[in-house]
């Protein structure tokens, strides 16, 4: 019987058992016995991964395949999701608007510069070297930009920086607004710049030149404005400038300042006092709440029932003391203090070990060695000392530790608004809105922006450096509202709009689910900031062409986003001003 050689073809089989779906492929191949259609199985390719039973099958139809690398070839790939999603915000807060209403070359490379601040902040001749990794360079058209053209962009800025702050105040002051203050500083590297000066440093850098920066924002925490003063300056010097610049420099004619107790002290109320349109919330410091209670004007009986209630004060006429009482502060604080007094005792008993040993003699001798350790955890206060020649003994002071305790989780709040326009709970959360800048510091000195060490030796470089910074700050505000839904961050922000000022803050239910499961509410990974915006840099552009054409043009191809990635840009897409 004569056999007709016919064609192969894969053959997919699927079947269920015990609950189990089992798939078969087979490589079979119909051939013709006489009038008859027979079939004949030449293998099995269950085994074969699916793409490559796929292969075999378009093969066998009649598809031809070459090697990719004689069709197409990648000759570049730069990271671009994170580019584009800070490209996006800028777009949407108007950025270049705000520098500029004309197109520079200057403006280009200060959005440029910011959007590298956010990415990855580094010094201006590493930033033109890192952005060449990215799209940045080419979206924003400095990819020949050098170090020099850089610096004499921030000098473009820095002459623009007052018109600038007074574009994002009439954007987010009104007249009648509530605005938030605070000093920090950055160490220097170097010694030649003339605002370097040696002062209390808030980076625990003894020793170190550096530089002061007022922040002012808006309730929220958005920042408006940026001041640089010598690295000496106190700050409630830096208070009344502010509010005359507010006031003359943004036309806001009614204020109330908020501000720590550092910041507003009693002799810058003196002076507030006088300046109509102006209120302001502080606190009292720990000497004065003390005054009060010593003087019975403060009754801690009235806690019993609630945790906070208004007093007033003859020493301060026109004002609203609120005081305030925590108990897991108070604990907390507690706990903190005798974990300090039994270091201190430990230590202090070792010094008495030597003494009595003979290794340590002389009253001077001994009274430096003792210093140096009651000093340490600012303890000596506590502590009765008995120095002599040849012998040390100490203990505790029970009256003063019991007069700190009655402190413990105590506060006031100092105001001179009145109750008609905020009420005693409204002032204590105002004043603890003061976080929003102590997290904008943050922000600006370690965890994104890196403002810090400052190595620029001219003052103005100096100034200019610190506004970028905030203008970077400005932009990732805006991205982390938008991004709530996507991070570890609290949705949840009315609540925080009523909910009892004085107890210790808690996030929302779902804020504490993403916290204890890391995931969302979808399942996917929550993210930090970050890691988001790393998430978003794997969208990668590629630049392709043709090899071996004698006329290869390039072309390019960007990674399509997966759903995380798309959603993070389409909420950037939307976000509001």
């Amino acid at each position: 019987m004569l056999k007709r050689t016919g064609s192969a073809h894969v053959v997919t089989t699927t079947r269920q058992y015990k609950g189990k779906v089992y798939r078969t492929h087979l490589l079979r191949r119909s051939y013709r016995e006489g009038k008859t259609v027979k079939n004949e199985t030449l293998g099995n390719l269950s085994h074969l991964p699916e793409a490559l039973i796929d292969v075999i099958r378009r093969a066998l139809q009649g598809e031809q395949f070459i090697a990719v690398a004689e069709r197409f070839e990648i000759i570049a790939s730069h990271a671009h999701g994170h580019v584009q999603a800070v490209m996006s915000a800028l777009e949407r807060l108007g950025l270049a608007c705000l520098l500029g209403t004309r197109a520079s070359r200057e403006r280009s490379v200060v959005l440029a510069m910011v959007a590298a601040r956010i990415l990855a902040p580094q010094t201006k001749l590493a930033t033109t070297r890192w952005w060449h990794t990215t799209t940045l360079a080419e979206e924003f058209g400095v990819a020949d930009a050098d170090e020099d053209e850089l610096y004499a962009a921030m000098d473009w800025l820095l002459e623009r920086q007052p018109v600038i702050e007074k574009k994002l105040a009439t954007r987010h002051l009104k007249l009648d607004s509530l605005v938030l203050y605070d000093l920090s500083s950055s160490y220097f590297e170097g010694s030649t710049c003339p605002l370097a000066k040696l002062g209390y440093s808030r980076d625990g850098k003894k020793g170190k030149l550096q530089v002061n920066y007022g922040l002012l924002t808006d309730a929220r925490g958005c920042p408006v404005a940026v001041s640089v003063y010598e690295g000496n300056t106190a700050d409630p010097e830096t208070l009344m400038p502010q509010i005359g610049r507010l006031r003359a420099g943004f036309g806001v004619k009614h204020l109330v300042m908020v501000g720590d107790r550092g910041m507003i002290s009693h002799k810058a109320i003196e002076h507030l006092r006088d300046e109509e349109g102006v209120g302001w919330i502080t606190a009292l410091k720990s000497a004065s709440i003390r005054t009060l209670l010593k003087h019975g004007h403060l009754q801690l009986d009235l806690f019993d029932e609630r945790n906070l209630f208004e007093l007033t004060h003859p020493d301060y006429p026109g004002e609203r003391l609120v005081a305030c009482r925590n108990p897991e502060l108070a604990k907390l604080r507690a706990h903190k203090r005798e974990d300090m007094l039994a270091a201190t005792e430990k230590n202090l008993k070792k010094v008495q070990s030597a003494v009595v040993a003979g290794r340590l003699k002389g009253q001077d001798s001994i009274g430096v060695r003792v210093g140096k350790v009651v000093n340490q955890y600012k303890m000596a206060k506590h502590f009765e000392l008995d120095i002599e020649d040849r012998s040390f003994a100490f203990q505790r002071k029970r009256d003063s530790i019991s007069a700190e305790a009655a402190l413990d989780g105590l506060y006031i709040i100092r105001t001179s608004v009145s109750a008609e326009q905020m009420d005693s709970a409204e002032c204590v959360r105002r004043y603890k809105s003061l976080a929003q800048v102590e997290r904008a510091f943050r922000s600006l000195k370690t965890i994104d922006l890196k403002v810090r060490p400052i190595h620029h030796r001219l003052a103005d470089r100096v100034r200019a450096h610190i506004f970028l910074c905030m203008l970077a700050y400005y932009v990732e505000w805006h991205m982390r509202e938008a991004w709530r839904e996507l991070m570890f961050a609290d949705e949840d922000q009315q609540a925080k709009r009523t909910r009892d000022p004085v107890a210790p803050a808690k996030r929302s239910l779902p804020a504490e689910r993403k916290a204890a499961s890391h995931t969302l509410e979808d399942g996917t990974p929550a993210h930090s900031f970050t890691t988001l915006l790393a998430e978003l840099g794997a969208i990668v552009r590629n630049t392709c062409r043709v090899p071996h054409a004698e006329r290869a043009s390039c072309f390019q191809i960007t990674t399509t986003a997966n759903p995380k990635q798309h959603d993070a840009l389409q909420l950037i897409r939307q976000m509001t001003v």
